[in-house]
């Protein structure tokens, strides 16, 4: 069987007032999720273990199969990876952002 799994990533909000008490996702027009979630499957999972932070990293490796209680090591591994950089073991990467 093939499927596609869609995950909306950041996609949560809070209501604003703005928006007379609705998210920016239920104000937006969106026909093509629209359609998605009336003619698809649509269910809902619990990707991130107790004793962890909610967050991409952990629930992505968790949709990807990976357990994060064992293969969880933060985000500087992963971006790291994602740009080629090999890392040995006893090496460390850290991610952060930078602010001006």
């Amino acid at each position: 069987m093939k499927f596609v799994i869609l995950v909306g990533d950041g996609m949560a909000d809070y209501p604003l007032p703005e928006l007379g008490g609705r998210t920016p996702l239920q104000e937006a027009d969106i026909p093509n999720l629209d359609f998605i979630a009336k003619n698809g499957k649509c269910g809902l999972a619990r990707t991130v273990p107790d004793g962890f932070i909610p967050g991409s990293d952990v629930a992505n490796l968790s949709i990807l199969g990976y357990d994060p209680k064992k293969y969880y090591t933060g985000r500087g591994p992963l971006e790291a990876a994602s740009m080629g950089v090999s890392l040995k073991l006893g090496d460390v990467a850290f991610r952060c952002n930078l602010i001006t």
